[in-house]
C-alpha cells in the first residue's frame, strides 16, 4: 500500500465520499452526505469551545463567539439577561480553562443568541492590590469591546455598589456586594445598516472649518425648536443652521459610552446633584452614548449615530469625534470596578511603585496603559470601529501625550501607539487630531510626532487672545500665529494644516466670556472655585460680567469679531466652539464639566438677540472661502507677504509698545489682500502702500464699523476715497482688496465709503 494512501479505519464504507475496498473511486458528494459527515466530526450541543478572535462578540453561524482577554483572571462566567435590571442572569456559561481559552483569551460559542441579547462577564482571579491584581467575582462586568450599553439612566455609584468617596480605605473597590442588577448590560448588535452609498468626505484641510458641540447641550433647550431635543436626531434636525454658517465639520464631544450619574458633589448655590455633563470618563470605548439616541437605548443608539453621520455626509459635513483613551471612569484605588480594573488591572493601567496606587498623568487620580501592546491593539480596534462600522471622518485624542508615555510614565521619542495611528491602513485617511499635553507636565505642541498628526494649537490660542488684549510684545507672536505658526512646525517637517486654530473651545471661556469676565467663577462645581484655568488672557472691558453699559458693549461685540476675524484669515485649520457665534454665555464659569443645565445649554433665543455677530461670522467663513491664499497648506514666503507698521515701514518686532500691525498678502492671480489689526486703546491711521498691480483698495471688512457696514457681502465692498491712508478705529481690524474701481467696472458706482 502506498503511503499517502488512507487506511482503512479512515475510509470504511461510513465515509460517504468512498465506495467499495481502497482502490475505488470517490463517488458524487452530494450536499446531504456533507452535511451528515460533519454531523459525525464537529462538535454539537447549545454551547461550544469557540474562537478566541475576534474579541467581543461577534455572530458565527447560527450562534455568536464570545471573546474576553484576561491573562490573570482564574475563571470566567460569561451572563445572559433578558432585562437591563435583571438581579439575576437568565443563563451562565462557565469558561472552563483547560478548553475555553487559548492563551489569555477565554470564549466560547452560544447557539441562538439573537440581537439585542444582554450579556456581561464576572471574573475570579487574585485579589492582591500589592501586585496590581484587583478581581472581583461580585462585580458583573462591561465587555470592553461591547458596541452598546443598556441600562445607563440613573446609574449610579452610590453605596449599593460598594462605592463611598468620602472613605479613607485605599482599597475599597473590593466589595462583596453584588451588583449585577445596578449594573449596565453589555448588548450584542448584528445590523445591516442602509448606509446608501455613503463615503468619508476627505475635505482638504484648506477647506475645512471645524465647530466643536456637545451633541445634548445643542439642542436640550426649550428653545432649540427641534422635535428631538439633545439627541442625535436633533443635532440633524440643526444641519440647515449648520450648513448656512459654512461649517465643514463638527466636532463632537465625547459620545463613548459614559456616566452621567457617577458624580457624588452638589451645587453649593442650589443644592442640586452635579452630572457628569462632558463626559470625559469612558465606560467603554465601541458604545456610542445610549441617553443620546431619542428612540431608546437597546440598541437604537447605534442605529441613530449612522443615521446623523449620513445625514451630516449628505451635507458635505465630516464628523470628527473627541475620543479619551487616557484614562477611563474606574478612576484611582478609591473607584468602582466596570471592566478594565476587574479584567486585568495590572495591564490596562500604569500603575506606582506600590501597586495599590495609580500613576496620575490625567488629573483624574490614574492613567491608561495606552503602550502596552494588548492595550494597544484595543485602541486601534476601537478606532477602526467608528471609522469601518460607524463612518466617522476622524478623531480628537483627549490628553493625547499620555498616548506616548511608556508604562513607567516615562515620554516616548517615538511612541508606537502614535505611529500605528498613523500608519495604520484602516485608518490612514481618518483626521488624527492631539490634544499635544497632559496632566503630569508634557506640553508637545509642534513636537507631539513625527507623523501625519495635527495639533490644537494652544500657544495660538493664548498669543491671539494676549495680542487682543493689549499685553506688551505680542505683536511679532501674533504675526507668527496668522502666517500658520511656522515657528512652531516648520521645523518638524509639518505645514500649516498641522496647527488647529483655536481661541476658545469646550475647555474654558466662551467667547463672550472671554471678553466679559476677567477672572473664572465656577463657584457653582463644588469646589471652592479652585477648578479651571487661573490665566485665561481674558478682559471684561469695565465690568465683570453681564452690563447694559453701552460703551462696553460696544467694546466687546467689537472684541468679539476681532477674534473671529483673525481665525478665518490666519492659516491652519480653523475652529469654533459651538454658540459663540452668537454670544453664548456661561456666566464666568470657566469649566463647566459638571453643568448639565442651561449654564452649558444653548439657548437659542440668545441668537435673535446677536444677529449682529452670527452675520459676522457666517461672512468671514465665507471670506475665507472665497479667498483660498488664506487657507493654504504652505507656509508664506517673503513673496507671498509683506509685513509693515502703521507707519508703511518694516515693523520693529521686538519694541515691547507696539500694538499695531499689517500686511499686504499678494494673491498671485487672486484678489491681494491687505490686513490691519489695531490692538491699542486709541485710532491709528495706517500708510496704505500703492496696490501691487492695477486697482484700488476696497473696503471688505471693519470691525469698528456700525452694521452692516462692518462686513460688507462679495461684489459690495467700498471703493475707498483714499487710497493713501485708512484711520482703525481703537481695538480693531481691517480688510482690503485690490479691486478694480466701481467706474473701470461701468457700474456708476460711489467712490468712498
Amino acid at each position: 500500500m502506498r503511503g499517502d494512501e488512507p487506511q482503512e479505519s479512515q475510509m470504511s464504507a461510513k465515509d460517504p465520499r468512498y465506495q467499495g475496498d481502497t482502490g475505488a473511486e470517490k463517488a458524487e458528494v452530494t450536499s446531504q452526505d456533507f452535511y451528515e459527515y460533519t454531523q459525525g466530526v464537529c462538535e454539537h450541543g447549545e454551547v461550544r469551545l469557540g474562537v478566541p478572535l475576534p474579541l467581543g462578540a461577534h455572530q458565527r453561524g447560527d450562534g455568536v463567539n464570545f471573546a474576553l482577554f484576561s491573562r490573570h483572571a482564574t475563571r470566567v462566567r460569561l451572563e445572559l439577561f433578558d432585562h437591563p435590571e435583571d438581579q439575576a442572569p437568565t443563563k451562565t456559561i462557565a469558561l472552563d480553562p483547560a478548553h475555553h481559552r487559548t492563551g489569555d483569551v477565554w470564549h466560547a460559542w452560544i447557539k441562538g443568541v439573537q440581537p439585542g441579547q444582554l450579556y456581561g462577564y464576572q471574573v475570579e482571579g487574585p485579589y492582591e492590590p500589592e501586585k496590581g491584581h484587583r478581581f472581583n467575582p461580585n462585580k458583573l462586568l462591561v465587555d470592553p469591546l461591547a458596541p452598546a450599553l443598556t441600562g445607563m439612566d440613573n446609574w449610579d455609584f452610590g453605596p449599593a455598589r460598594g462605592y463611598d468617596p468620602s472613605s479613607s480605605r485605599a482599597d475599597l473597590s473590593y466589595s462583596e456586594l453584588d451588583d449585577t442588577g445596578t449594573m449596565p448590560k453589555s448588548i450584542f448588535t448584528q445590523e445591516h445598516f442602509d448606509w446608501e452609498g455613503d463615503q468619508p468626505l476627505r475635505h482638504a484641510a484648506s477647506d475645512t472649518v471645524i465647530y466643536e458641540v456637545h451633541v445634548r447641550g445643542f439642542t436640550i433647550h426649550e428653545s432649540s425648536g427641534v422635535d428631538c431635543p439633545g439627541t442625535y436626531r436633533g443635532l440633524v434636525e440643526k444641519l440647515p443652521y449648520l450648513k448656512e454658517l459654512g461649517v465643514t465639520a463638527v466636532e463632537l464631544m465625547p459620545v463613548q459610552e459614559f456616566n452621567e450619574c457617577a458624580m457624588v458633589r452638589v451645587n453649593p448655590l442650589t443644592g442640586e446633584r452635579l452630572r457628569n455633563y462632558w463626559g470625559y470618563d469612558p465606560v467603554t470605548f465601541f458604545a456610542p452614548k445610549a441617553s443620546y439616541a431619542y428612540s431608546g437605548g437597546l440598541g437604537q443608539q447605534k442605529l441613530e449615530f449612522k443615521e446623523m453621520v449620513k445625514a451630516f455626509h449628505e451635507a458635505g459635513i465630516e464628523v470628527i469625534l473627541d475620543v479619551v483613551f487616557n484614562h477611563t471612569a474606574e478612576g484611582n484605588e478609591l473607584g468602582p470596578t466596570l471592566s478594565f480594573r476587574g479584567l486585568d488591572n495590572d495591564i490596562y493601567y500604569i500603575l506606582a511603585e506600590d501597586k495599590r496606587f495609580y500613576r496620575d498623568f490625567t488629573g483624574t487620580g490614574h492613567t491608561f496603559d495606552a503602550n502596552h501592546p494588548v492595550v494597544r491593539d484595543l485602541i486601534l480596534a476601537a478606532l477602526r470601529h467608528w471609522v469601518v462600522e460607524m463612518h466617522v471622518d476622524g478623531f480628537r485624542f483627549d490628553l493625547a501625550s499620555v498616548l506616548g508615555r511608556d508604562e513607567q510614565g516615562d515620554l516616548l521619542p517615538n511612541a508606537p501607539l502614535l505611529e500605528r495611528i498613523a500608519e495604520d491602513p484602516i485608518l490612514r485617511e481618518a483626521r488624527i487630531i492631539a490634544e499635544a499635553w497632559d496632566a503630569g507636565g508634557a506640553y508637545q505642541v509642534g513636537s507631539f510626532s513625527e507623523h501625519r498628526w495635527a495639533e490644537w494649537n494652544g500657544r495660538y490660542r493664548d498669543d491671539v487672545r494676549r495680542f487682543w488684549r493689549g499685553d506688551a510684545g505680542m505683536v511679532g507672536l501674533f504675526a507668527s500665529r496668522i502666517c500658520g505658526s511656522s515657528d512652531i512646525y516648520q521645523g518638524s517637517g509639518k505645514g500649516p494644516e498641522s496647527s488647529i486654530n483655536l481661541v476658545t473651545c469646550h475647555d474654558g471661556f466662551t467667547l463672550n466670556d472671554l471678553v466679559s469676565y476677567a477672572h473664572k467663577h465656577n463657584e457653582a462645581n463644588g469646589e471652592n472655585n479652585r477648578d479651571g484655568a487661573d490665566e485665561n488672557y481674558s478682559c471684561n472691558h469695565g465690568a465683570e460680567g453681564e452690563t447694559e453699559d453701552p460703551e462696553i458693549e460696544a467694546v466687546r461685540k467689537r472684541q468679539i469679531k476681532n477674534f473671529f476675524l483673525t481665525l478665518l484669515v490666519s492659516r491652519g485649520v480653523p475652529m469654533l466652539l459651538g454658540g459663540d457665534e452668537f454670544r453664548r454665555t456661561q456666566g464666568g464659569n470657566n469649566n463647566a464639566y459638571c453643568q448639565d443645565n442651561e449654564t452649558s445649554w444653548c439657548d437659542w433665543t440668545i441668537l435673535k438677540r446677536h444677529q449682529e455677530i452670527y452675520r459676522f461670522v457666517r461672512g468671514m467663513i465665507a471670506f475665507r472661502r472665497n479667498h483660498p491664499v488664506l487657507s493654504s497648506e504652505e507656509f508664506y514666503t517673503e513673496a507671498d507677504i509683506r509685513w509693515f507698521g502703521p507707519e508703511g515701514t518694516y515693523p520693529n518686532w521686538s519694541d515691547l509698545e507696539e500694538r499695531q500691525v499689517a500686511c499686504l498678502i499678494l494673491g498671485h492671480g487672486e484678489q491681494d489682500l491687505l490686513l490691519l489689526f489695531n490692538a491699542g486703546a486709541e485710532a491709528v491711521t495706517f500708510a496704505l502702500p500703492v496696490p501691487p498691480k492695477a486697482g484700488r483698495w476696497h473696503l471688505a471688512v471693519d470691525t469698528f464699523g456700525s452694521f452692516p457696514q462692518d462686513l460688507l457681502e462679495d461684489g459690495q465692498e467700498l471703493d475707498l476715497e483714499d487710497q493713501r491712508a485708512y484711520r482703525a478705529g481703537p481695538q480693531s481690524s481691517v480688510i482690503l482688496i485690490n479691486l478694480p474701481s466701481r467706474a473701470e467696472k461701468g457700474d456708476g458706482s460711489d467712490e468712498n465709503t
